[in-house]
C-alpha cells in the first residue's frame, strides 16, 4: 500500500509539470502546428484563392497575384459567393476592385468560382471550387490561403482531389495573414484563430471535413 501511495504521489508530482511543457511548446511551437511546410510551387496554371474574412481574403488575392505577375501562375481563380447579404452581384464589385487594385492587364487573368448558398468550409469550398477547376481543364493549380490554414486546408483539398479529380497536380501556397501576427499567444485575434484553428486541423485529422 506505501508502495502504491508513492507511486501515485509522484504520478500527481508529474502532471503540473507536464502541463507546463505542453503550455510551452504550444506557445513557442504551436503555429507549427498549423502552418505546413511546404515548397514553393512551381509553374501552375491557376492560383485558385480560398474564401476567408475581409483582411484575410485580400491578403490571400494579393499572394495568388503575385504569383500570376512573377509568371508562376498563368490565371487565378476567385472562390466568392455570387450576392451580397443585400443581393448584389459580387463578381462586377470583384472585377473593379481588381482593376482598381492591380491594373487592368493582370486583372484580367482572374476568373471567378461562385459558390451557390450554403457552402460555409473549407471541405465544401473545396468540392464546389473542383466543378470550376473542370471547366477550365487546369491540369496543375496552387491553393493560396492564409500560412495558419495551410495544414487543414492540404489535407482536406488532398482527400477532394483523390475523389474527383487525382491526376490534378496541386500544391498549396501559404501567405502572411494581418489577423494572425506572431508571437500568436501575444494577440488576442491571433490567440483565437490558434484555438479555432487547431481544434478544426483535430476535428480533421480525425476524418471529419
Amino acid at each position: 500500500m506505501v508502495f502504491r501511495a508513492r507511486s501515485l504521489f509522484r504520478l500527481i508530482a508529474w502532471i503540473p509539470a507536464a502541463v507546463l511543457a505542453i503550455v510551452l511548446a504550444a506557445l513557442g511551437w504551436g503555429d507549427r502546428w498549423l502552418i505546413a511546410p511546404v515548397p514553393p510551387p512551381g509553374r501552375v496554371d491557376a492560383a485558385v484563392v480560398l474564401q476567408g474574412s475581409i483582411a484575410a481574403y485580400r491578403a490571400r488575392i494579393a499572394g495568388a497575384m503575385a504569383l500570376a505577375e512573377r509568371g508562376a501562375s498563368d490565371r487565378v481563380l476567385l472562390s466568392l459567393p455570387r450576392e451580397s447579404y443585400w443581393g448584389e452581384s459580387i463578381p462586377p464589385v470583384a472585377r473593379a476592385y481588381l482593376v482598381r487594385t492591380y491594373g487592368a492587364g493582370l486583372a484580367a487573368r482572374v476568373d471567378f468560382c461562385e459558390m451557390v448558398a450554403g457552402v460555409d468550409s473549407t471541405a465544401e469550398e473545396s468540392e464546389a471550387v473542383m466543378g470550376c477547376i473542370a471547366a477550365h481543364r487546369w491540369r496543375s493549380i496552387a491553393v493560396v490561403t492564409s500560412n495558419y490554414h495551410t495544414r487543414r486546408a492540404g489535407i482536406l483539398w488532398r482527400r477532394t482531389l483523390a475523389r474527383q479529380n487525382p491526376t490534378l497536380e496541386f500544391s498549396i501556397v501559404g501567405v502572411e495573414d494581418p489577423e494572425f501576427q506572431k508571437p500568436w499567444w501575444k494577440h488576442r485575434q491571433s490567440a483565437k484563430i490558434w484555438l479555432v484553428e487547431s481544434e478544426k486541423l483535430v476535428w480533421t485529422l480525425l476524418g471529419g471535413g
